[in-house]
């Protein structure tokens, strides 16, 4: 692995550029770290990203499971990815809107 160093005396200017689907990445994995939740396993993960001027506007659809609170999951789905994609890209997240597609309830056994 290569270790470089950011001198913020020299003159040299350069641009970052981040692909869509590395933000997207980002927001899948932040998704991740929300336990009892899970992305919907369709073509683009159940993540929209719109990249407007006032900063990152995301649609995620997830999966819960039932013995969480809804409203609390969603909170921490919104916080990790503002927390995660402003920490490691150069955007700001101007909203994460949630949508809940379906609930998983457990396998209960036969009686």
């Amino acid at each position: 692995m290569a270790h470089m160093r950011h001198d913020p005396t020299s003159n040299q200017k350069g641009k970052i550029t981040y692909n869509s689907g590395i933000v997207s990445g980002i927001v899948a994995l932040a998704v991740g770290e929300v336990e009892g939740v899970s992305l919907l396993n369709t073509k683009n993960k159940g993540v929209k990203l719109n990249f407007e001027k006032q900063g990152i506007v995301a649609d995620i659809s997830v999966i819960v499971d039932s013995n969480y609170n809804v409203s609390s999951l969603a909170f921490q789905i919104q916080q990790s990815i503002k927390h995660n994609v402003e920490s490691m890209t150069k955007y700001k997240v101007a909203k994460v809107d949630v949508h809940i597609q379906d609930v998983n309830f457990p396998e209960s056994s036969a009686i």
